[in-house]
């Protein structure tokens, strides 16, 4: 393998390897250093395996309302440690894809741990290898944070990869942090029996969500049976007879509770130590790399993307930055990432889906808007699944009817998601969405009378 190249990327999460096939289509000798498995955490220990057992939890849900549909059963039994085996092979057969991949645009992949330690030359670990680029990219990523007294000890208390394995469900879980790593959690456990609670710093869940959105939510996650405790801190934590009992603040007012298991689904930090970044000069922020529009830093030919950055700890994302910076660093003029308008996916049952601006923020940026709203319940499609809970509300500009924002609650709305993003895009409004011929019945329907429903002409409601 030789060891000169045009580009090395240090992590091949979904943004690096996504940024390595670009830069192999646009003619770079690229090589992506490796510790552990390809696709990184998203692929193994994230996304995927998570939407696999999320799809478990639904069937067990729908088998357990099956008397609407006209179906009875005796005897219903469950395994989650088979719905676990089952994940890791959809695991398995992603990180092969990821693989040939690899091989089909010639990209080399180097096992091991990535040091800079110059200008275009990486260490590798161990074998001290070392790689000679043009240009090197961190793709990194980050590792979830553990919370002070409440350290992750990967039985008691554990983190989501840790709860990818379990393969019984716990009798009790609390989980620690409301966003959405924190409800699709809770909604998996619960389908499984557990006694689920929910605690949340912050006056809502998903707080970054549109108010609406997240109050629906609560609402729903509480009529499954889940306890939702927003707005309140861990003020203390006790051992008790081998269980955990929480004290939640300010000053007791949450009251407790008592579980076998506390899962901390609180963040993450920046795995950015010890790769070289400090003697190289590159900037941070609390551990966050520091890019530009380019995903370029402050040291000429050191990129970063991904949750190193820090910007949105989203897989989408990693991947929509690597593009970027591929393109940036092939001598092409790739458009700045819009952040704000990045789709924003939590897959729970009901689904969250948002991108753009929420009403308040929207009001906040001195927009008089108006607002577009069309309830499931008025679907026919919606209704015939029998998953007619939440609603599509869509967020305009009240002058010229640019589409600035949409935020859908329901059965898999995330999958409504790309033709709002396209909107937004082409900078849509919300009359050309209503007028656009959708399909019936079907559940983007919503989408058109939502965007109807901003012009006053909602049809169905």
């Amino acid at each position: 393998m030789a060891n000169d190249y045009d580009l090395v990327l240090l992590g091949g999460g979904p943004g690096g390897y996504t940024a390595a096939i670009r830069a192999a289509q646009l003619g770079l000798k690229t090589a992506v250093v490796e510790r552990d498995q390809l696709g990184g955490v998203c692929l193994n220990w994230g996304c995927i395996p998570s939407k696999a057992l999320l799809r478990s939890a639904e069937v067990l849900r729908l088998f357990r309302r099956a008397g609407e549909f006209g179906i009875t059963y005796d005897n219903l039994q469950y395994d989650l440690g088979a719905a676990v085996d089952r994940s890791r092979k959809v695991v398995q057969k992603m990180v092969k894809g990821v693989a040939y991949l690899f091989k089909k645009n010639k990209i080399d992949l180097v096992r091991g741990t990535g040091r800079l330690t110059g200008p275009g030359e990486v260490v590798i670990d161990g074998d001290g290898q070392r790689l000679k680029a043009k240009s090197v990219i961190i793709a990194t990523g980050a590792r979830a944070k553990d919370l002070p007294g409440l350290e992750a000890d990967g039985s008691t208390i554990i983190t989501s990869r840790e709860a990818l394995e379990l393969r019984e469900p716990p009798g009790s879980i609390a989980i620690i942090g409301g966003g959405a790593v924190g409800v699709e959690f809770a909604y998996y456990y619960r389908a499984y029996g557990s006694e689920v609670s929910i605690i949340e710093m912050l006056p809502h869940l998903l707080p970054t969500e549109d108010e609406e959105i997240s109050r629906q939510l609560e609402r729903a996650l509480s009529r499954q049976g889940i306890a939702v405790k927003a707005g309140f801190t861990v003020e203390r934590t006790e051992r008790v007879n081998g269980r955990v009992k929480l004290t939640l603040g300010p000053a007791g007012e949450g009251g407790e509770v008592e579980c076998d298991t506390v899962l901390l689904g609180v963040g993450v930090e920046p795995n950015s130590g010890d790769i070289g970044l400090e003697e190289l000069g590159v900037e941070t922020d609390r551990g966050f790399v520091k890019i530009d529009d380019r995903m370029e830093t402050n040291v000429a030919g050191v990129y970063a993307i991904g949750d190193v950055t820090g910007k949105m700890l989203l897989a989408h994302v990693a991947s929509a930055q690597g593009v970027t910076a591929v393109e940036a660093i092939a001598g092409r003029e790739p458009p700045p990432l819009a952040y704000e308008d990045m789709p924003r996916a939590t897959y729970c049952q009901p689904q969250v889906a948002s991108m753009g601006l929420t009403e308040r923020a929207a009001q906040e940026r001195g927009h008089e808007v108006k607002i577009g709203k069309f309830p499931f319940s008025a679907n026919g499609k919606a209704v015939a699944l029998g998953d007619s809970e939440g609603f599509v509300k869509i967020v305009a500009d009240a002058k010229h009817g640019e589409i600035l924002g949409a935020h859908l609650i329901g059965h898999d709305v995330t999958e409504l998601l790309a033709e709002l993003s396209m909107a937004r895009m082409l900078e849509g409004t919300v009359r050309e969405l209503g007028k656009t011929v959708h399909a019936h019945p079907t559940m983007s329907e919503a989408l058109m009378e939502a965007g109807l429903g901003a012009i006053g002409e909602s049809l169905n409601v």
